[in-house]
């Protein structure tokens, strides 16, 4: 007989659990999770949108800005530093790696110290020196390009997994081309003159027009040439610490 080490056949015989050859014990028994035919209606899993969550909608629901894809992505926002700021944050606070592309460090120096820590979650580079930041679908990449009124052409372009985000603080002659290009555009409190010309490339109707140079501090209309909608951003308390309160102006 070829000793079973371990193996005790009296203990097996009075355990009301006898083990099983390669499974143990044998575990409690429940009866199976069944739901009658009636009763599928009630259940239910809640699903969302994937993406930054930028503010609140019209309905006080969330609005959220899917900037990491599978696709190239391109947002221009013409609107206030601020904004542009929550922004970085909150992407990052998704997990996404967040490159500055800036003109102006002073303004962005405080903001990248606090979020990247020992992780440098949110990097700074000059005008025209964004390295290759190597994206992928476990480690996607958002550049936030604020180079003035003229930005000239990124030296990194968007890609898969990697989407980049204009700032303009106001129309300008880039702005027709930024207009075209973008798949999404953000528009915050404008001039009324900039308000009908944005009207006509973007298509809104006439109330949006007129209402584009009334919005408040922290009121974006997003919109592509077929959808729109409207977003309140309002600071979290760490965001208000580090950022103060909504702006338009800087």
């Amino acid at each position: 007989m070829i000793p079973v080490f371990g193996r005790n056949d009296e203990a097996d015989q009075e355990s009301p659990h006898p083990r099983r050859p390669g499974f143990g014990l044998r575990g409690p028994r429940h009866l199976r999770h069944r739901v009658a035919l009636d009763e599928l209606a009630a259940v239910g899993v809640p699903l969302g949108d994937d993406g930054v969550v930028i503010g609140t909608d019209a309905q006080k629901q969330p609005a959220v800005l899917g900037l990491s894809r599978r696709t190239a992505y391109d947002v221009l926002l013409i609107g206030g530093l601020w904004t542009a700021q929550v922004l970085a944050l909150r992407a990052a606070g998704t997990g996404a790696r967040v490159a500055v592309e800036t003109g102006r460090a002073h303004v962005w120096t405080s903001l990248v110290r606090a979020a990247g820590a020992e992780q440098q979650c949110i990097t700074m580079h000059d005008v025209g020196q964004v390295p290759s930041l190597g994206p992928s679908s476990s480690s996607p990449v958002i550049i936030i390009r604020d180079c003035g009124m003229k930005p000239p052409r990124g030296r990194v372009t968007s890609a898969p997994w990697q989407s980049v985000v204009t700032l303009l603080p106001y129309l300008s002659p880039a702005a027709p081309r930024l207009l075209q290009t973008s798949s999404l555009v953000g528009i915050q409190r404008v001039s009324p003159d900039e308000a009908a010309h944005l009207s006509r490339t973007m298509r809104l109707p006439r109330e949006e027009t007129e209402t584009l140079s009334t919005l408040g501090d922290g009121v974006t209309l997003w919109c592509t040439r077929k959808d729109r909608y409207y977003s309140l951003t309002t600071p979290t308390d760490a965001e208000a610490g580090l950022l103060g309160t909504a702006r338009r102006l800087d």
